[in-house]
Parts: structure tokens; C-alpha cells; sequence
């Protein structure tokens, strides 16, 4: 098949743990691959945010990633990119018409947005995977939100118009029912992890004999994914170190405003000598400071799927995660790692002191993560389920007129 996916904000050719650059970047560059291995031809359509680009860049063999030129080649902020989707989707449309793909995937609620206005004229399917829901960013965040006006309205319309929606995890389904989405064309098949770069085999990063107990964090600096909450923590982890990876680089961290706020309330909890950031770690780094972690932490506050659990299930090191999103599914309590409520420093401390002193439960718990990754989440496993549902749309499964939201491209 000739694929056509979508990411406007998320390039597959992203450096990680900038504010926008995380999990979907990694799900799709990934997917892309894994797909290219099973013989299929792929292009990864994102924003061009720097004006030296080349329109065309190979990815790896069968992928390339497509720059479109949709507002100014600079990087913006996601929330900001909504007044560029027309062009956006013109620029997709135009390349569909000379290049035509069997199947589209959008990514994110903007790409659908695009994808659904260029895919329609041409007869195109659209399967969509939202990576995460305006409806739950809202109910966590509130006012601080930053997204669009309009935002949950139109995921609301994208779940009702794409030909199949690809859910994450099964939390994702039931706030996909809320939205109006028809259960019988929602398809749940969840992220992965390149096993090949994530596993138990492979060296550590060198702990010196002696050394603190030591907690990882591979995380965005955003105050949802729960870095604070792991920091109120570490003064009932007598000793214990945490180590978070993720952010500007490491030199740029005095400038960063979440930075500066872990490191002052770590500093009136009287553990700044306990909070390491490291800033943006390198790709190739990551393996081995997993590997070096008594345990990681995925603490955020809501999580539409989690690629972090994984990677450190895949390096056999036992995972405490809050109980939300993705994390439900992905880590089985008491059998691969810990669930404990979201925004409760007290139950992190008791399910973090509890595996810190019990190496054996540590092992017991690496153990049973990695098999778990192993039987479930690797990539090839995930472009196979994903790869049936671009089947099912090729087949001529479920495509239907698109009717366009008010106040959309008509």
C-alpha cells in the first residue's frame, strides 16, 4: 500500500522533550517504519518549521517525511497552528492529486482537520488517531488550557466524519462514546516501543558503588506530567535521587519557567540536593539511564497513551505509574510495575519506599514488564493491527461523504 500520514505539529524528525515534542513524534516515525519493513510505501506529511528544510527528506527505507509549507517556517507553538490548517490541507491536497496515496492517517485533531478537507474531493479513506482529547486536557487543566476555541467541538465532528478512528487505549474509547463516536468504527491499537533500542540487554549508565537510591523521570517539562508531584515525594524517600530527563538542554535549564519552579520547590522541601535535571537526553542516552533506575516514575496527571512505561518495561526496570490514560493498560498492578491515584505525592512515596526496599519485588516486576513488552507492544506488532485496519478502508469499508463543521473549510 502507498500510506499517507499526517502530523502537523509532530515531526517524526523532531529532537524529543521540547514542550511539543514527545510521544506522537515517536509513535508516528516509528509506526512509519514498521510499516515500510512490511512492504508498504510511506510519507509522513508534517509542518515546515524551519526554512532550510528540504521539501523531501528519506526517514529510513520506504519512508519519506514531506515538509509543507503551511504558515511561517519557524517553530509555534502547537495551540497556534489552527489558522494554518486551509493551507495546510491545500498543500495535502495538491500532493495527494499528483501522488495519490490508498490510505490516509492522520495524527492529532488538527491533521485531521486538514486530512478530512484534502482527503474528501479525492475519494481518499482517513483513518484518525487523536493522541490526545481537548475534552480531557479541559477537565484537567481548566483555565490554564491553552487550546483553540472551538477544539473539543471539532474533535467532536472528526469523530463523528473519519472513516475509522484509531483509539490508543481503551480509556480512550469510552471519551470517544462521549464525543459521539460509533463504537463500530473505533479500532483500539495501542503504541509501541522500538525493541530493538529499548531492552534489558545493553549497558547502564555507571552508578559508583554506594550510590543513592535512584528514580527516573523521561518526561516533557509540562506541569501535567506530574514532575512536582514526584519531587513533594522525596522527602518521605530518605536519600533516594530523582533523575529527569527532558526539557531544553541541560544549559538552557535556568531559563526554563518549569525548571526554575521544580528546582524552588525543591529547594523548600529541602531536597534540591536530590533533584537532578538533566535536560534534553539524546535518544541513544536514554536506554542506558533507564537501565541505571531502581525504578521510573510516569506520574502525569492524565496520559493519553504512554510511550515512557514501555520503554522502561522493554529495559526490565519496574515502573510506578498513576493510574490514567494508556497507563491502565499498558502496566498490569502488582505484576509489571505499581498504579497509584494521579496528583498524590503521599501514595507515590508509599509504592516507590515500598519497591526500594524489596530488590526481589524489583526484579520480580522488571521481569514481568519486559515479557510484557515483548509479547504485546513491540512496533511490528502494532503496524500489523494497523496495517489491518488500512486494509478494512481500502477495502471500501465505511467511506462516506465528509460534511464540514460551521465555521471549517467548506
Amino acid at each position: 500500500m502507498r500510506i499517507a500520514m499526517v502530523s502537523e505539529h509532530a515531526s517524526p524528525l523532531a529532537v524529543l522533550g521540547g514542550v511539543d515534542a514527545g510521544g506522537q513524534n515517536v509513535h508516528v516515525a516509528e509506526l512509519a517504519k514498521a510499516l515500510a519493513r512490511r512492504g508498504h510505501a510511506v510519507v509522513v506529511h508534517t509542518r515546515r518549521d524551519d526554512p532550510s528544510l528540504p521539501r523531501r527528506v528519506p526517514l529510513s527505507r520506504g519512508v519519506e517525511v514531506h515538509h509543507v509549507d503551511a504558515g511561517p517556517a519557524r517553530v509555534l507553538p502547537k495551540d497556534e497552528l489552527l489558522p494554518h490548517m486551509d493551507v495546510f490541507a491545500d498543500e495535502l491536497e495538491h500532493a495527494w492529486a499528483h501522488e495519490r496515496p490508498d490510505v490516509v492517517h492522520s495524527h492529532f485533531w488538527m491533521s485531521g482537520l486538514a486530512t478530512l478537507a484534502a482527503a474528501r474531493p479525492l475519494g481518499l479513506p482517513v483513518a484518525h488517531t487523536f493522541h490526545a482529547l481537548g475534552s480531557v486536557k479541559r477537565r484537567h487543566q481548566g483555565g490554564r488550557d491553552t487550546s483553540p476555541a472551538g477544539r473539543i467541538e471539532l474533535e467532536r465532528w472528526i469523530a463523528r466524519e473519519a472513516d475509522r478512528i484509531v483509539a490508543t487505549c481503551s480509556d480512550e474509547v469510552f471519551e470517544l462514546v462521549r464525543l459521539g463516536g460509533d463504537t463500530r468504527r473505533i479500532t483500539v491499537v495501542p503504541c509501541g516501543v522500538d525493541r530493538a533500542t529499548f531492552s534489558a540487554e545493553g549497558p547502564a549508565e555507571p552508578r559508583p558503588p554506594g550510590a543513592p537510591p535512584r528514580l527516573v523521570m523521561a518526561t516533557r517539562l509540562v506541569e501535567r506530567k506530574g514532575v512536582a508531584d514526584v519531587v513533594r515525594a522525596l522527602p518521605l524517600l530518605p536519600g533516594a535521587e530523582l533523575h529527569v530527563a527532558g526539557g531544553p538542554d541541560a544549559a538552557e535549564l535556568d531559563r526554563d519557567p518549569e525548571a526554575r519552579r521544580l528546582r524552588a520547590l525543591a529547594a523548600e522541601l529541602g531536597v534540591a540536593d536530590r533533584l537532578v535535571l538533566r535536560g534534553r537526553v539524546p535518544r541513544e542516552a536514554l536506554p542506558p539511564l533507564l537501565r541505571s533506575a531502581d525504578a521510573v516514575v510516569c506520574a502525569p496527571w492524565y496520559e493519553p497513551f504512554g510511550i515512557v512505561p514501555l520503554e522502561a518495561m522493554a529495559c526490565g526496570v519496574p515502573v510506578v505509574a498513576t493510574a490514567v490514560g494508556g497507563q491502565i493498560d499498558s502496566v498490569v498492578h502488582e505484576v509489571s510495575g505499581l498504579h497509584v491515584p494521579p496528583r498524590d505525592p503521599a501514595a507515590l512515596a508509599r509504592a516507590l519506599g515500598d519497591l526500594l526496599g524489596d530488590p526481589d519485588r524489583r526484579r520480580a516486576l522488571g521481569r514481568n514488564g519486559m515479557r510484557r513488552v515483548q509479547r504485546r507492544f513491540g512496533f511490528d506488532r502494532v503496524a500489523a493491527a494497523t496495517q489491518e485496519v488500512y486494509a478494512d478502508l481500502v477495502a471500501g469499508a465505511g467511506l462516506r461523504a465528509v460534511r464540514h463543521p460551521e465555521g471549517a473549510r467548506a
